[in-house]
């Protein structure tokens, strides 16, 4: 969740989820919601923030990136002869199950699936609540791969595969990763509607205004998001995520399935009693886009024509994405084809090894009622809405659900994946970062640390004793929380220096990006 340094930590729900931050000016701040999906700016080679660009062998800590824009960006900028160990740290297991879920989706082998495809595929399980049935289908069998990897490693403690590592996990978060997984390959059999999740987010968070609602979607874009430099995001498309939650819309077909990937259970107090709803939790404010969307190298994909972006955010998107996979099949030895995989021959792929249960299109009537409520422990005391419980179901009853289904045959362990020779990404436990310190592995390890905004409380003098010599870190800022004030930006980007400042590190003045801060450690 995005709570700023200086406040107060609420009570919070396993790993801080709670939706709604209350600004030390009384203001609050809810758009971002309280579950990273993605992140609050750009995609970023961590090795190159510095000075002079790091080389050779190399290790980074990523804390609540949210999503792995910066792993594939700093992926595609290695030399032949570097080696790079990336270590996550998320806030909860629901961030640590789409990390997977796309970095699986990243390796696939162009022989499994064409390149504009996974583009596609990737896209509308990264940014879209509701996706084509093709990509539901996609998203079962992957989820199915990975829950039998994290089963296995239950028993063996060994990596399934030599570039994605959860072994670190304790067992009780790998037990809750099958779980999320199975719930991915199983959904209820009457799923809460993608759309009312996400029109009760956007009623709660506009209160009276929502009727004028599309009047603030267009002041958010042009007087916010496009005064940023964000020109290329289209008002048509923002405007339609904004309203449904669909960024990406890259084929002419029926995005109508839930996103289950996007879809996690809060805890609400109710009436007395501890409810669990399922329903969409994250950013419903600065967008999906601002991750691949918003820079890129290629200038023509910038140009403009009467003072309007020729391309949009989406394009650019599509573009950025396509030459990271191309990047990555590069360094794994695989090439892609001229001509692309059909959808014909990707669903017959699919089908021909694993047997999924299609489930019913989501239903859009006012049925989606809260029935018990679910105990849970250290749970957040909020208050519900009535739009909100008519869009979720209660937690508990998923979980039955999901116990009681059959489970699901493959003919094969997993799809074929590309091996990044020297190339490593770990995950560990949701409350490490502290605990690094007290273990000699992680001694002056990490030459990279990178922190998002919603974790930068979390930093303390212990980064001193796990950060490399000449460690870089990074810091995102919080120009894209669009709830905040100018004044409050600039406070947080100020507190942010004050904490770098008291762990040791200073700040690099060569630095012309404001979504990010970089500092360097101080030499004793």
């Amino acid at each position: 969740m995005h709570i700023l340094p200086w406040q107060e930590e609420e009570p919070h729900v396993r790993a801080c989820r709670h939706c709604v931050v209350r600004m030390s000016a009384g203001r609050i701040v809810e758009g971002a919601g309280c579950v990273t999906w993605w992140g609050f700016g750009p995609a970023r080679d961590l090795l190159s923030a510095g000075a002079v660009r790091q080389e050779g062998k190399l290790n980074v800590l990523l804390v609540g990136s949210g999503d792995p824009r910066h792993i594939l960006k700093t992926i595609a900028g290695l030399r032949d002869t570097d080696t790079l160990h990336v270590w996550v740290i998320e806030n909860s297991m629901e961030v640590v199950a789409r990390q997977l879920l796309l970095l699986y989706l990243s390796l696939t082998t162009p022989e499994s699936m064409g390149l504009n495809e996974k583009t596609e595929v990737f896209l509308e399980l990264f940014g879209n609540s509701e996706i084509r049935c093709q990509t539901e289908e996609t998203l079962k069998h992957v989820a199915a791969q990975h829950s039998l990897s994290v089963t296995d490693m239950l028993d063996t403690c060994t990596p399934s595969h030599p570039c994605l590592d959860t072994s670190l996990l304790k067992f009780r978060e790998r037990d809750e990763l099958a779980q999320i997984f199975k719930q991915w390959q199983h959904p209820p059999s009457n799923p809460a509607s993608a759309f009312k999740a996400w029109d009760a987010r956007v009623r709660q968070h506009l209160g009276t205004r929502y009727d004028s609602r599309k009047g603030c979607f267009d002041w958010d874009l042009t007087m916010k998001l496009h005064q940023k430099g964000c020109g290329v995001i289209n008002k048509q498309q923002y405007v339609k995520w904004r309203e449904r939650g669909v960024a990406f819309e890259m084929r002419e077909g029926l995005y109508q399935r839930a996103n289950q990937s996007l879809l996690s259970v809060r805890v609400f107090n109710h009436r007395g009693d501890r409810v669990g709803l399922r329903g969409y939790w994250g950013d419903i404010v600065s967008s999906p886009y601002l991750s691949f969307g918003i820079e890129t190298d290629n200038k023509d994909l910038l140009k403009t024509q009467n003072n309007q972006h020729v391309k949009t955010a989406q394009d650019i998107s599509v573009a950025n994405v396509q030459m990271l996979f191309e990047s990555l099949s590069a360094r794994g030895g695989h090439r892609y084809a001229p001509q692309l995989v059909s959808e014909c021959a990707r669903s017959q792929h699919i089908s021909n090894n694993h047997t999924v249960k299609r489930q019913p299109q989501s239903d859009l009537s006012a049925n989606d009622e809260t029935e018990s409520p679910q105990q849970s422990q250290n749970s957040t005391v909020n208050h519900t809405t009535e739009e909100e419980t008519q869009t979720v179901k209660i937690g508990s009853e998923i979980q039955t659900e999901v116990n009681n289904q059959p489970e699901t045959h493959h003919r094969t362990h997993q799809l074929e994946l590309i091996n990044l020779h020297g190339v490593n990404v770990s995950f560990l436990s949701v409350d490490s970062l502290t605990k690094l310190a007290l273990k000699n592995r992680y001694s002056h390890l990490f030459n990279t640390i990178y922190c998002s905004a919603s974790m930068v409380h979390h930093l303390d003098s212990s980064l001193k004793q796990i950060a490399a010599p000449d460690a870089i870190l990074i810091v995102e800022l919080a120009k894209y929380l669009l709830d905040l004030s100018k004044e409050q930006e600039a406070a947080f980007a100020g507190k942010v220096g004050e904490i770098a400042k008291e762990v040791g590190f200073m700040p690099v003045h060569n630095n012309n990006n404001d979504a990010y801060a970089v500092f360097t450690l101080q030499k004793n």
